[in-house]
């Protein structure tokens, strides 16, 4: 599953941000992507306009990601007006049309071990949909569409190829692998065996830094980058 261009290092996305501090640790520590869900059931449902305040004085090089559920297209434009986010993010059912629509980079989230999704052959399948996503992100099948804490079986990602880099002049982008980020239930403790075993282009962590949804904790995010910096290191060698 691991890309024979080989990686530099694992890039690392923090999601379900709701505070300034949290910004700054992560931005402090190096984390590449900031998520902000744009799902108001979730309890890490944030506005537009919270976000956009949020991201006010971000340094540079740190990118920005909405994520939705299921949306209707004027909530995404209302997002992508206030915020102007790097990447959306679409975590529901939506399909490969409606992901690119907006003329944004996106990614697409693929609930593993769910309806569709529960053998190798079916996730592979799925992600070739989408084709033209930014990138493929795996999470666990949970019924609040992430942020649960909960892992998945990785053997069932043995279908899916990762790209480290962009396609070669020999393989077009619509017909080359994304890069694989992975998510669902990392934490500090585990992310170095998950890296260990997928070699993913980005890891992608909520629960897993907190101490209460949507409140992040400062250690543990310097942790849990501590780890993977420290895993991608032990891939290269």
């Amino acid at each position: 599953m691991t890309s024979n261009l080989g990686i530099t290092r694992t890039r690392i996305k923090v999601c379900g941000l709701t505070r300034s501090q949290d910004v700054r640790v992560c931005a402090q520590n190096g984390v590449d992507a900031l998520g902000f869900v744009f799902y108001p059931p979730s309890k890490r449902f944030v506005s537009a306009e919270h976000a956009a305040e949020l991201c006010a004085d971000l340094p540079a090089f740190i990118s920005t990601v909405a994520l939705f559920v299921n949306p209707e297209p004027q909530a995404v434009q209302d997002v992508i007006r206030t915020l102007r986010p790097s990447l959306l993010q679409f975590h529901g059912d939506e399909n490969s049309d409606f992901c690119a629509a907006f003329d944004v980079p996106y990614l697409k989230a693929f609930r593993v071990g769910g309806p569709g999704l529960d053998t190798a052959a079916n996730v592979a399948k799925t992600c070739h949909a989408f084709s033209l996503a930014a990138g493929w992100l795996f999470d666990s099948y949970t019924p609040a569409f992430g942020g649960s804490g909960q892992g998945f079986d990785h053997a069932l990602l043995s279908g899916v190829v990762s790209a480290h880099a962009l396609p070669s002049e020999s393989s077009p982008a619509h017909e080359a692998p994304r890069p694989m980020i992975l998510s669902g239930g990392l934490n500090a403790q585990n992310a170095r065996v998950a890296l260990q075993t997928l070699a993913p282009w980005a890891v992608d962590v909520s629960s897993g830094v907190e101490d209460s949804p949507g409140v992040k904790s400062a250690q543990k995010i310097q942790a849990f980058v501590n780890a993977v910096h420290h895993a991608s290191i032990d891939t290269r060698l």
